[in-house]
């Protein structure tokens, strides 16, 4: 008959107990939490990058990875990395898996290509190109290949004119 005379002490434990059952969910939520896949084993990834036609060391190139999902497509994140002046660079704890590289150096061809990262040790080496010449369907190109592309001679009424 107590608790009929006092309803203050019942609305006063209801709001304890309240109380406690959020601050118990909200302690055993990280529990019930999904947790990260365990990452298994990883890699130790050696890079290095040279020029193509010397094979001298590109040095302060950006190597740039990208993990790739099951269906070959490039995940978010990844990681920009910089070659020394012997062109040597280095990552411990990369994930088995794919592994999508790209390198981009001032004065070379961009590079990219997947790999399959399954050892402890990987060493991967780079040869960089320097760009090729541009090819237009709209220059005027000799049948010969060996032969020097014809010079456009001005016209002989635009030679005396200057310009506006």
């Amino acid at each position: 008959m107590t608790a009929l005379r006092d309803p203050n002490k019942i609305i006063r434990m209801n709001k304890y107990l309240v109380g406690a059952a959020i601050l118990f969910a909200t302690l055993a939520m990280p529990g019930f939490a999904q947790k990260d896949k365990d990452e298994g084993p990883t890699s130790w990834l050696y890079f290095t990058v040279i020029k193509d036609d010397n094979g001298k060391p590109v040095r302060n190139a950006a190597v740039i990875l990208h993990p790739v999902n099951e269906k070959g497509k490039q995940q978010r994140g990844g990681l920009e990395l910089k070659t020394s002046p012997e062109g040597k660079c280095d990552l411990d704890g990369v994930p088995y898996g794919a592994l999508r590289v790209q390198v981009l150096a001032h004065g070379f061809q961009t590079y990219g290509e997947d790999f399959e990262v399954e050892k402890p040790r990987t060493e991967i080496t780079i040869k960089l190109k320097r760009p090729q010449g541009q090819f237009s369907v709209y220059d005027d190109r000799p049948n010969d290949a060996n032969a020097a592309p014809k010079q456009d001679a001005a016209p002989s009424d635009q030679k005396d004119k200057k310009p506006n």
